[in-house]
């Protein structure tokens, strides 16, 4: 594989930053050769700097989100962190969303759409007959189309709820072998949006939950305050904000409360 200098290697960092807000570390230069490597070649480019300045030409903008989604693309799976589903189940079944006659949650990294999907289960499940809507979104175009489908492979079902397979998806036979597909009812209630959270937000509403998790370790400080602050700004009064196990909202926020790990409450 062709190396990448330190100069070529600070130029993707300065783009990804200013494209998506994301801060690459040097401990990343790994995954920016290897993510980047085959557009090297389909690009008949002879290093990554001529691969930086193909980008910058603004000659070819589907290979800039090409670049964009390989530098943002992040591996998820079904029920991830489960002590978050179990209190959103507490909270839909018994407590403060228990009364409302409509609810919607926003999955702001949706990635290819597991997370979503798996929100969209558990409502399907806690609100029978109840209106309810999932939204997911992420700043890349290919993941988003994969999200949309519905259709992965059954590696990623280890945390499924007992019984949530059978009745929420169809597993694939003959050439789909090893693979589920979303039940129509449920991909037709999750929408699927691209949305750069680095970028002033488009109108999309207000939630009562919002995930925003594994998204916020990749920002820098200044980066997760703005960003906090737009996906707030949608969030109900009392509502949820989730963001991942290795994240903290410490000097980013004091607009919530925590409840308990990784799960926050907006002021009423």
């Amino acid at each position: 594989m062709l190396r990448i200098s330190d100069t070529e290697f600070g130029q993707f960092q300065r783009f990804i930053l200013d494209a998506a807000g994301i801060t690459l570390t040097d401990a990343k230069k790994a995954l920016v050769t290897g993510r980047l490597a085959k557009r090297l070649h389909a690009c008949q480019v002879k290093s990554y700097g001529d691969y930086y300045r193909l980008l910058m030409s603004g000659e070819s903008p589907l290979e800039l989100q090409t670049a964009v989604d390989l530098l943002t693309t992040n591996e998820t799976y079904f029920f991830r962190e489960p002590k978050h589903f179990q209190f959103l189940r507490k909270e839909i079944t018994g407590g403060t969303l228990s009364g409302m006659p409509s609810l919607r949650v926003w999955s702001a990294a949706a990635s290819t759409g597991e997370e979503a999907y798996s929100v969209a289960m558990l409502l399907e499940d806690c609100l029978p007959g109840r209106s309810w809507e999932v939204m997911g979104s992420d700043i890349s175009a290919s993941v988003l189309e994969r999200a949309r489908a519905g259709h992965y492979s059954m590696d990623r079902i280890s945390h499924f709820p007992p019984g949530y397979l059978q009745r929420f998806c169809l597993k694939g036979q003959d050439a789909q072998e090893g693979t589920l597909l979303v039940q129509r009812s449920l991909r037709k209630k999750t929408r699927f949006l691209q949305v750069n959270l680095n970028e002033p937000l488009p109108h999309l509403g207000i939630f009562e939950v919002i995930f925003l998790r594994n998204v916020l370790i990749y920002f820098n400080m200044e980066t997760k305050r703005k960003v906090v602050k737009r996906v707030l700004n949608l969030l109900k009064p009392g509502g949820f904000l989730l963001i991942g196990h290795s994240e903290s909202l410490i000097e980013v926020t004091d607009a919530v409360e925590l409840l308990a790990p990784a799960i926050y409450r907006k002021a009423p």
